[in-house]
């Protein structure tokens, strides 16, 4: 009783604080009001060490959305994690890494960001390796380390910013945007973001993070760790706009949505599939970020966020039913035997699509038509709409495996919907999934946005998606055998659902040589020059001295006078001469 009371408290509490920060938000929204708090910790002549807090509508939106997601993500690992008897660390986890998120969206200074950023960072790959097996630690260690990356870029860009006197960034993006030299912040920045938003090329640790337990992967996935980058990128917004940064941003985004939407398509572990889409929506946040769209990309941010939660929360409690399986030809027939779970999963599949009316179709289409709006070359405006079509066709995939057709699994085991307790989170989001978008579009676009285009173009995102659903049916269908032939070209198949190959790159390709140079320059330098002219020496050299007076102090008569001996012909030859 006493884990399942932490685990109450804990929901009641962020739940209570989520609802407060909600409403301090739209009332600072609507009055456009901010709030700069800084804490003078140490002033000693002219050093001042001084802790910023930034509260505007967009950071107390974001905390209260993250602390609403945690607090069911919590209530549900309640009985998702009874049987784990450290679930009392695992809910600490839970709440040191919802903290170090909460550091990270309150801070206009890049140290308490760096704070904030390693804790995610870190607290993460105590999270992955939570199952101690060694496909946890191998994923822990690549989600480190790729993590370790962007940190060190941060450091950089916390280095440079002494050319300001300040490292609160607030103060100086307006002249960082005209200063030319400045946008080596800007550089560092996007790359931190990209490394911890896992974008191309350092995608892969995202789908390896699936190792840990699918709550984790519900809150990782959703509003933490993977939208860190993209709100560091949002606040710094004003760098990316009209230049070469910005369009570099935008063909490694649109590259990693389609590189995500395809291999979603060659994939069979359910968590991986819904990794892969979180995967793709990021791409979108960052490509739409890049042309300047910041309030859409944070729109997107906060519906992602919900429906995403919902996907991972359905999944567990599907492989929680299926006594750990993810394989999705394994299921079938769901709809039948879980119909609860199968129709929140349902709503999220659908959110994701951008189906009408559902809090996904608010954000996507919008950004779809701006899209269309803008001055774009070609090639993004066919990643675009081509990884949106993706995104369907996944999503139909997977209903068609898991929720139709036979069961394939073992006929003894029992499926149903028993679990209240997952179910009442499930089911809190899923009705966030379906109003979320309408409100928030209410909440944060004060006038309406109404965007004119020909009628083809108003009309090509939902032609996009009928024609995703029609491939995924047609993908899935194994009677259709005209269409189903990817195993006929196994390399182009086996290119693809391996993300192009990046995980090899990643771990064979950087990190194994990495690490070995890495060895090879402790063992020559710390471990070897220097040690033998530093350290080592300065032992010897003290070891051969402390002989000589150990000697010395032995009381030992022959040294007495042989000494004695000595001081007299010093002392005679003094004397004489």
């Amino acid at each position: 009783m006493k884990n399942l009371s932490i685990c109450m408290i804990s929901f009641i509490s962020l739940f209570l604080v989520s609802i407060k920060l909600f409403f301090m938000g739209i009332f600072f929204l609507l009055i456009d009001y901010v709030l700069f708090i800084e804490w003078e910790i140490i002033s000693f002549n002219s050093l001042n060490i001084v802790m910023s807090l930034l509260f505007d509508w967009m950071s107390l939106i974001f905390m209260s959305f993250v602390l609403l997601i945690s607090s069911l993500v919590i209530f549900y690992s309640k009985d998702y994690m009874s049987m784990d008897y450290k679930i009392n660390r695992f809910i600490m986890l839970i709440l040191m890494f919802v903290s170090s998120m909460m550091l990270l969206i309150i801070s206009p200074n890049l140290i308490s960001i760096l704070l904030g950023w390693d804790g995610l960072g870190l607290i993460s790959y105590c999270l992955v390796i939570y199952f101690q097996n060694v496909k946890s630690y191998n994923a822990g260690m690549l989600t480190a380390l790729s993590n370790r990356i962007g940190d060190v870029a941060l450091l950089l860009s916390i280095a440079w910013m002494l050319n300001y006197g300040s490292w609160n960034y607030v103060f100086y993006l307006e002249f960082m945007k005209n200063d030319e030299e400045m946008m080596i912040i800007g550089m560092l920045v996007m790359l931190a973001a990209m490394t911890k938003s896992a974008q191309i090329p350092f995608s892969s640790w995202l789908p390896a993070a699936m190792a840990a337990p699918t709550p984790v992967s519900a809150l990782v996935h959703s509003s933490t760790l993977v939208t860190a980058g993209i709100y560091l990128l949002i606040r710094f917004n004003i760098l990316f706009q009209l230049n070469f940064i910005g369009n570099l941003l935008l063909l490694l985004a649109s590259l990693t949505m389609f590189m995500s939407g395809l291999g979603a398509n060659y994939e069979f572990d359910l968590k991986k599939i819904i990794a892969l889409s979180t995967l793709s929506q990021l791409g979108l946040m960052m490509s739409i970020l890049s042309m300047g769209y910041s309030k859409l990309a944070f729109f997107h941010l906060l519906t992602h966020a919900l429906f995403k939660a919902l996907l991972f929360l359905c999944a567990g409690a599907i492989i929680h039913n299926m006594n750990n399986i993810q394989d999705i030809r394994l299921m079938g027939s769901l709809s039948l035997m879980m119909p609860l779970t199968s129709s929140c999963f349902n709503v999220a599949n659908l959110a994701l699509c951008g189906m009408p009316f559902l809090s996904g179709f608010y954000s996507k289409d919008l950004i779809l038509e701006m899209v269309s709006l803008s001055y774009i070359n070609a090639f993004s405006f066919f990643l675009y709409f081509f990884s949106t079509g993706l995104t369907v066709c996944y999503s139909f995939r997977l209903v068609f495996y898991s929720m139709s057709g036979d069961s394939n699994f073992s006929s003894l085991n029992l499926l149903n919907d028993e679990s209240w307790i997952m179910l009442k989170s499930m089911l809190g989001l899923m009705m966030m999934s379906i109003f979320s978008g309408s409100m928030l579009t209410w909440l944060i676009f004060l006038t309406p946005i109404t965007i004119i285009l020909p009628y083809y173009l108003k009309m090509l995102t939902l032609f996009v998606c009928m024609i995703g659903m029609f491939s995924g049916y047609l993908i899935s269908n194994i009677n259709f055998y005209f269409f189903n032939k990817t195993l006929n070209n196994y390399k182009l198949s086996y290119f693809f659902s391996l993300m192009w190959f990046m995980p090899f790159v990643s771990t064979y390709g950087v990190i194994k040589y990495l690490l070995i140079t890495g060895k090879i320059v402790v063992k020559f330098f710390d471990q070897g020059w220097s040690e033998y002219f530093g350290g080592q020496q300065l032992y010897i050299f003290m070891i051969k001295n402390s002989q000589v007076n150990q000697i010395l102090q032995n009381n030992n008569l022959k040294i007495y006078m042989l000494s004695f001996i000595f001081w007299i012909l010093v002392l005679f030859m003094m004397i004489y001469f």
